[in-house]
């Protein structure tokens, strides 16, 4: 049974950081596709960013790019979300995905993804 817990979410002001971890447990992560997601009150869940199984190609939504980082440490079956000058519009439930297939490349459809965390819950205030 797969399961992916987020960690890392919290409430912080304008321009500030935080550090989303997404913990895996009942499958290896080594050939996975990575993806993170997010959805605002009132709002439909959106990519966020994507990573490939080794970590050396990334994608990133326009809204996040230049400042979000997506890793990953397959050692520890750990990804991450590096999030820095966070806006208030960066408000949302954070939430990692995996797909049940082995895709070499990155995946940015909400669809392409079978299994998902619970979401942490990620506040940033003007």
């Amino acid at each position: 049974q797969v399961q992916l817990v987020e960690s890392g979410g919290g409430a912080v002001q304008a321009g500030g950081s935080l550090r989303l971890s997404c913990a895996a447990s009942g499958r290896t992560i080594n050939s996975s596709a990575m993806g993170w997601f997010r959805q605002a009150p009132g709002k439909e869940r959106e990519f966020v960013a994507a990573i490939n199984w080794s970590g050396g190609s990334t994608l990133y939504a326009d809204s996040v790019k230049g400042r979000f980082t997506i890793s990953r440490d397959n050692a520890k079956n750990t990804v991450y979300l590096q999030m820095n000058s966070l806006k208030p519009e960066d408000t949302a439930v954070y939430y990692c995905a995996m797909p049940r297939g082995l895709f070499m490349g990155v995946l940015r459809g909400i669809y392409q993804y079978d299994y998902w965390g619970q979401g942490t819950q990620v506040t940033v205030s003007s």
